[in-house]
């Protein structure tokens, strides 16, 4: 498609939100500073009042590391809610063009849920934003809780409905998808929004007080997580047995490393939903066996990190579409492994390696291992910054799009 004075990102695909889940996962990772780092007691998180105390007694290089928290959390909410706000808008447009009638009757369709995929990472990142710069939210936070699993409700009823005529279209109607054309893990994508409303409807489990509010959240998100593990199972083992017969779809390439950002919500959320049994059902739970739960993941992870560049690679995909001139929406699903192993890193070495004792904590030992984490991120707000000015900036004089599918 030959294209005139028009960004990439005018050619619209729905997997545009990624750009804003992007942002959003990158202002999760600044919040592990806070989360690690920052001294606070009686709370399951760190909050406003907690970092004032940092820079009007802490260490210095304490205060510095907070600092840069709290603009990284400032600076990519921003972008996150940005992006979401353009996207919705675009969405809005697409959905009144032939060609969103074209994805609706293709394998495409999935890739509509990116959409609550994004608007849950939203309504989690701004409770962090809340977290880090409301004062006193802490006190009302039990009148939240109740308003956000509403909201995580919502968005999991509309990701239900998107799934349900996706699977209503091609589950009734004879050749209505395209076996050969399932040749990644793209179909994986609306596990992916599953579990990101299963994990925000667990964090009321993990910090509520309240016994209905924890017991609410435990049953619904454990509803949704569920429906993402076997969602996810399906996908990728149909996709698998695609690409063994045709080969990776050349632009979907990333989403080999989806399972990467999708196990890390399921750790998340499991973790969250064992600290609420802990507190509210005094339930027993131990260092070591959440230590080497983490570290089940993350070997899953770092083995599809591995098949994801192998592939990559083998293609070139970086030389035609990060760092040469074509351009493809699919490339933002780059920054969700790193994102999500950053994280988990990060989970990994403090609730894991240094809770059960074999790691002491700002050693040298953790601060090699927590650079791991660091890095990833630094990575990816590179990437970002480059998917950013390849999609979203000035109009190119003419030039040829590579389409989003």
């Amino acid at each position: 498609m030959t294209t005139t004075h028009i960004r990439p990102a005018d050619a619209y695909s729905p997997l545009y939100f990624l750009a804003s889940l992007g942002a959003g996962g990158l202002s999760v990772t600044f919040f592990m500073y806070l989360m690690f780092w920052v001294p606070y007691t009686g709370r399951p998180v760190p909050v406003f009042e907690d970092l004032m105390a940092v820079f009007a007694a802490g260490p210095l290089a304490l205060q510095m590391a907070v600092a840069v928290a709290m603009a990284g959390i400032a600076v990519m909410a921003f972008f996150n809610i940005k992006l979401l706000v353009w996207n919705l808008g675009a969405l809005a447009r697409f959905r009144q063009t032939p060609a969103f009638e074209t994805l609706r009757n293709s394998n495409a369709q999935a890739s509509l849920l990116a959409a609550p995929l994004a608007v849950a990472m939203t309504i989690n990142g701004l409770f962090i934003v809340g977290l880090v710069f409301v004062p006193g939210l802490w006190g009302i936070v039990e009148y939240l809780f109740p308003f956000a699993m509403l909201a995580f409700l919502a968005v999991g009823v509309w990701a239900l409905r998107l799934i349900g005529d996706f699977l209503g279209r091609i589950l009734t109607k004879g050749g209505a998808f395209d076996t050969g054309a399932h040749n990644s893990f793209a179909q994986v994508l609306p596990a992916f929004a599953l579990a990101m409303v299963a994990v925000g409807l667990a964090a009321p489990a993990a910090m509520s007080s309240n016994a209905a509010v924890v017991g609410i959240a435990l049953m619904l998100s454990t509803f949704f997580g569920v429906s993402a593990i076997i969602y996810a199972g399906f996908a990728a083992i149909t996709g698998l047995n695609a690409m063994l017969q045709h080969g990776t779809a050349r632009e979907a390439g990333p989403t080999l490393m989806v399972i990467v950002p999708l196990l890390t919500i399921l750790g998340i959320l499991s973790m969250r939903q064992n600290h609420g049994l802990h507190m509210g059902f005094d339930t027993v739970s131990h260092a070591a066996d959440t230590m080497m739960f983490m570290a089940r993941i993350l070997a899953v992870q770092v083995l599809f990190v591995l098949l994801g560049l192998l592939v990559l690679r083998k293609q070139d995909y970086f030389g035609d579409f990060v760092f040469g001139n074509k351009t493809s929406p699919g490339s933002y699903a780059l920054v969700c492994p790193g994102v999500a192993l950053s994280v988990m890193v990060q989970f990994f070495v403090n609730k894991g390696l240094v809770a059960a004792g074999l790691v002491t904590k700002f050693g040298m030992v953790y601060w090699g291992l927590t650079g791991i984490a660091i890095v990833a991120q630094i990575l990816m707000i590179a990437l970002v910054i480059r998917l950013n000015r390849q999609h979203f900036g000035r109009p190119a004089a003419s030039g040829t799009l590579v389409p989003a599918e």
